[in-house]
This record gives structure tokens, C-alpha cells and sequence, in this order.
């Protein structure tokens, strides 16, 4: 189900509120979990049994790191294999047998295989929790039923953000649920749902009809508009979904950490990797990063373990070529600023020329990144960039379409209002105490709120970038 769908704004969620607001706070917990099965059953009920599984394997296998200490780290290395198992078979089988058949000329047959929605997001929170329990973070969860609220809580459960265990323990035992939460949580939810059905699906109309074509076949400036839309596009598809979800929380008086801070104002790609997808980032660097020693180990050692998480966070997003290239150039972009001293350089010079040059500096990294992420292969990402850089030989008896049928008034608003909203431009105002304000900020909400649901009912399907990874 969508958060984006008439269904889910119209009829599921109505339904929920209403009987979660009726009921007592003992029986909360058990009509969320049930609300989050039917959720996710509603798209894919054939791949319950998996979800459901998981938390299974991983109730019992906290309990056996927590009872049995003295065999606590095989019984967590059993849990994790038994955990990223699951995600190796429905997400990389087929690469690494695609790529083996390639390498040896074999011909073994790809196996049809349909990756689970969000397996990579509940399989991360999963394993976050028997890792806080082999750490004695938190005690293992006795009551089955609350783990498998927190594994599968429906708000973040296809795309995040991902929730470690040991920020929301305490919010699974007690939580209280008031006007003010509710309050905040719908405001949440709507700014989410316009970023998604306003900006990101037009900047995405924008992108595919740009990105299916040959790059040979469209000018150097239609290259970076396409690259321009879908930079836009991944941001607030992906920042919508987690609003709507931080949303839903606190709807449901939960509190979810905040998973981007207008990354794309970033001096450089440190700054980025700090402000974009902060609950992904904050997983590997607690689960991974630290674990492999951090940066406790000398210099050299440090520089691995980054190489190594960022390897691994493109490995995370799918299993293609394009996606371990997009995490070795952010990973080494990290690397770079690290050798230089980035953060101690902007500690020394506070010129507002040099924080210019290197937000020009950050912005070429990123929109770079994100062709080689969106791009279906390597060749064509590569041509493309060559397309952007003014290198690649263009085929002008093959040029269909100019500038004009990519965009038009409605586009050019749209992206206007688009890079206006990677700043804190609008959250400023919104957060103004003036009584006008407010009323001017909830009139606007109630506007988008009904322009995005029109949206909805004009479009057939609008699945977020997300759920495919």
C-alpha cells in the first residue's frame, strides 16, 4: 500500500486513527501490529511469511545472545548470516550468477526471483537489535509481539528510515499520543506528501523522458537537465516518503529520527553524508564502521573502514555495477576530504567565497553521483556524463525533441519552488511564532494537501524511488 494512495489517505488510515484513538492504551500496540500486517499485505501477501520469519529467527536469536554468554558471538554471527541470507537470495543471487555466467561463459539459468518490499530496510532493523542486545545496549525483547511491532511498524517499514532498536525500546513499552503530536504528525505527513506528489513525480516526468533515450541523441544542456530533474526528484521522493513516515510516528506517538537535513546546502560531501539519509548513515557508522575499529586504529586504517562502509552502502542500494560505482565515488570524495582535513580547513577560513566554491564543489559530486545511480548501466552512465561534459559526439540528425518539450511554465515553477525547498527557507517561516503566520502557513498546507490528493486521483501509480531497494 501507498502512503500516496486514496486508499491509504481515505480509507486506511481514517479507519486507524479512529479506532487507535477509542481504544485503550494497553490494546495500541496490538492494533498497530496488526494494521502494519494488513499494510504490507496488501501489495504482496506472499511475502509476509518472509517478514514474518525474520522476526522469528531474530526474537529467538536475541534470546539465545542474551542467555547463553558464553557462546553470545557465535549465536550472533548465526542470527546476522541467517538475517543477510534472506537479503543475499532475494536481492543478489541473480547479480553474482548473471556476472559469474558472464565471466566464465557460463550458462547457468537466472532463477525468477521478486525482491520483498522493503527487505533491506527490516532487515537492517533487525539487525540493529540483536546487535544492541550482544552489546547490553538493551535486554532482548520477551513479549513476541512487541518485536514484531518494531520490525514491521508500518510508518517506516517500506522505506525507512531505519529505526535502531534502542532509540525506540522505550517508546514500544510507553508512549503517549496528544493533540500536539497528532497535530505536528498531519502537518509532517501533508509537506511529505506534496514534496512526493508535486515536486518529485514532476521533476521524475522530467528525468525518464530524458534518461530513456540515447545520449548520443539529446544536447549538452538537455544532459544537465536530466540530471538536474533527477537530483530533485531522489531528494524529495525520498525526503517526502520519510516526512510521511516521521509523520504517521508521531501520529501515533512515536518519535522517529530525522533522516535528511537539507543535504544539498552541504559545503562538501561529508556534510552531505551527514545530512542525507542520516538513518542509513547513522546505521553503518554504529554497526560497521565502529566495529571495524573506527577511527581508533590510525590513519590508514580509518580511510579503509570508510572505503569499506561506503562500498557496502552502494552494495546496499541494489545489486548493479551502477550502484557499487555511485558508493565508490562517495566513498572516495570521504576519503579525499578526510586526507585534507576538510572540516579542520573550514574551521580556519570563513570566507564566504571559499563556502561558495565548495558548495559548487559538493553540488558537481553529488549530481555526478546520482547519473551514475540512475543510469542502467555503466556504459550508459558513462556516456552520459561525457554528454554533460561537452565530450560526447552528438548525433544531430537524431535530436527529436529541444528544450521546450521538456519544460514548460508548469516545470520551470516547479523547479524553482524545487530548489527554494532544499533550504530551510520554508521551515523558517513555518516555525514563525506571529499569529498570521500560522494561519497563513495552515491555510497553504490545507491548499497543497487537496492539490496533492488531486494529483493522486490523476495518476494511475506513483511508487516511490525507494521501495525497489
Amino acid at each position: 500500500m501507498l502512503f500516496s494512495s486514496m486508499t491509504f489517505i481515505y480509507l486506511f488510515l481514517p479507519i486507524l486513527c479512529l479506532i487507535h484513538f477509542l481504544t485503550k492504551k494497553e490494546f495500541h500496540n496490538f492494533i498497530l501490529l496488526i494494521a502494519s500486517i494488513i499494510f504490507y499485505a496488501w501489495g504482496e501477501p506472499k511475502y509476509l511469511a518472509i517478514m514474518l520469519l525474520t522476526i522469528t529467527i531474530n526474537y529467538f536469536g536475541a534470546l539465545s545472545v542474551e542467555k547463553f554468554q558464553n557462546f553470545k558471538k557465535p549465536f550472533l554471527i548465526l542470527t546476522i548470516l541467517i538475517n543477510l541470507s534472506f537479503l543475499f537470495y532475494f536481492k543478489y543471487f541473480n547479480f553474482i550468477l548473471d556476472n559469474f555466467n558472464k565471466l566464465f561463459s557460463a550458462n547457468i539459468n537466472i532463477i525468477d526471483i521478486i525482491m520483498p518490499i522493503g527487505i533491506s530496510f527490516y532487515t537492517f532493523q533487525a539487525l540493529s537489535y540483536v546487535i544492541d542486545v550482544y552489546r547490553g545496549e538493551v535486554k532482548a525483547q520477551r513479549d513476541f509481539y512487541k518485536l514484531a511491532l518494531y520490525i514491521c511498524l508500518f510508518p517506516q517499514l517500506i522505506a525507512g528510515p531505519i529505526i535502531k532498536y534502542h532509540d525506540i525500546a522505550a517508546q514500544i513499552d510507553s508512549r503517549e499520543v496528544n493533540f500536539e503530536k497528532v497535530n505536528l504528525g498531519v502537518k509532517r505527513f501533508i509537506i511529505g506528501l506534496s514534496k512526493k506528489m508535486l515536486i518529485a513525480n514532476t521533476m521524475g516526468a522530467i528525468a525518464d523522458k530524458i534518461f530513456t533515450q540515447d545520449p548520443h541523441t539529446f544536447t549538452h544542456s538537455i544532459a544537465w537537465l536530466g540530471s538536474a530533474a533527477y537530483t530533485f526528484q531522489i531528494y524529495f521522493d525520498f525526503s517526502g516518503y520519510s516526512d510521511m513516515a516521521i509523520g504517521l510516528g508521531l501520529i501515533f506517538g512515536f518519535r522517529f529520527m530525522e533522516n535528511f537535513n537539507y543535504p544539498y546546502i552541504s559545503k562538501s560531501m561529508t556534510e552531505f553524508w551527514r545530512r542525507w539519509h542520516i538513518s542509513l548513515s547513522t546505521w553503518f557508522k554504529q554497526y560497521v564502521y565502529i566495529s571495524l575499529g573506527g577511527n581508533r586504529q590510525g590513519k590508514i586504517k580509518t580511510l579503509r573502514n570508510l572505503g569499506i562502509v561506503f562500498l557496502l552502502t552502494g552494495i546496499w542500494h541494489g545489486a548493479a555495477w551502477n550502484f557499487i560505482a555511485w558508493g565508490v565515488w562517495n566513498g572516495f570524495f570521504i576519503i579525499f576530504e578526510k586526507i585534507l582535513n576538510v572540516k579542520e580547513f573550514e574551521q580556519k577560513h570563513h570566507s564566504k567565497w571559499i563556502y561558495f566554491l565548495q558548495h559548487i564543489y559538493c553540488i558537481l559530486i553529488f549530481v555526478i553521483g546520482w547519473v551514475i545511480f540512475r543510469a542502467d548501466s555503466m556504459n550508459y552512465a558513462w556516456d552520459y556524463l561525457m554528454n554533460m561534459l561537452g565530450v560526447l559526439k552528438i548525433n544531430t540528425e537524431q535530436i527529436a525533441y529541444n528544450m521546450q518539450y521538456y519544460v514548460d511554465t508548469i516545470e520551470i515553477i516547479t523547479f524553482i519552488f524545487a530548489i527554494l525547498c532544499c533550504t530551510p527557507i520554508f521551515k523558517n517561516i513555518a516555525e514563525n511564532k506571529n499569529p498570521f503566520v500560522k494561519i497563513a502557513v495552515n491555510i497553504l498546507l490545507l491548499m497543497i494537501f487537496f492539490l496533492s490528493t488531486a494529483s493522486i486521483a490523476s495518476d494511475t501509480y506513483n511508487p516511490f524511488i525507494y521501495f525497489r531497494f
